[in-house]
């Protein structure tokens, strides 16, 4: 269905938002980036899920970086909330409706605002889940009946990693809906309940630092942690590809 590039065991996706999504099939959307990429490394569902994944978004300067680096090709860097905009305009040219799983009910109600202005050809739901670090069968089956009964066009999911993407992987098969995107803290970019860099910033490559300053609690290992774990990978990926040291896992013993 699209240009790929073979990522260590990522399959990332070029150019996706010039894709023409078939909705005949089913198609999950997830992205990646260095702190994803992390995890996934110690989280085998997790990692399933990216692997799984139909289109996978290169959501990190980082992993554009480091693909450059191991394969000598370059990709750029498309975020879920452009995603998120792209298929907002395709459900709106089709006066399709979409459903929104995960975060609160007054951010999911600033969501439904903003949409009746800018998008008004859309029908839109809304779900917030209950806070759970893992649902259960009972609470998976109940999102199952949700997207079951509204039939969207698209589900998103802003539940952020790795629960977001477990959960699309579980779903996806027993939905009567054929695209189901996972974009985490678009949620919250698009309610405006957090406010995403300006343009400049991105143009820069420099998104995460500006996340970083505002959210330095939050995000320090995200960003800086998880960001010399990340290049350490790298690193023994490249030592490995040169046929320096045997092919090993790497295991972080720290739990997230």
């Amino acid at each position: 269905m699209a240009n790929h590039i073979n990522f260590l065991d990522y399959s990332l996706t070029r150019n996706p938002l010039s894709l023409a999504i078939d909705a005949q099939s089913k198609v999950t959307i997830n992205t990646i980036n260095q702190y994803s990429f992390c995890l996934a490394e110690k989280d085998v569902l997790f990692r399933n899920s990216l692997i799984g994944s139909d289109i996978l978004l290169v959501d990190g300067e980082g992993i554009a970086l480091a693909c450059q680096y191991l394969t000598g090709q370059r990709i750029e860097k498309v975020a879920g909330a452009e995603m998120h905009n792209h298929l907002l305009e395709c459900i709106n040219n089709e006066h399709g409706n979409c459903l929104y799983i995960g975060s609160t009910e007054s951010t999911l109600d600033k969501i439904k605002n903003r949409l009746t202005k800018e998008y008004p050809n859309i029908t839109a739901s809304f779900y917030s889940p209950p806070f759970k670090a893992v649902f259960d069968e009972q609470d998976v089956q109940r999102i199952v009946n949700i997207v079951n009964d509204v039939k969207p066009s698209v589900v998103f999911i802003g539940l952020t990693a790795p629960k977001q993407e477990k959960l699309s992987n579980v779903i996806k098969q027993r939905i009567d809906t054929n695209v189901v995107c996972s974009i985490g803290a678009v949620f919250d970019f698009y309610a405006g309940t957090i406010e995403r860099p300006s343009q400049f910033w991105i143009n820069l490559k420099l998104e995460w630092f500006i996340r970083l300053l505002k959210e330095p609690k939050r995000m320090w290992k995200r960003y800086i942690y998880y960001g010399f774990v990340f290049v350490f990978l790298i690193a023994k990926e490249k030592i490995k590809s040169k046929g320096v040291v045997p092919s090993t896992v790497f295991m972080q013993k720290e739990a997230v």
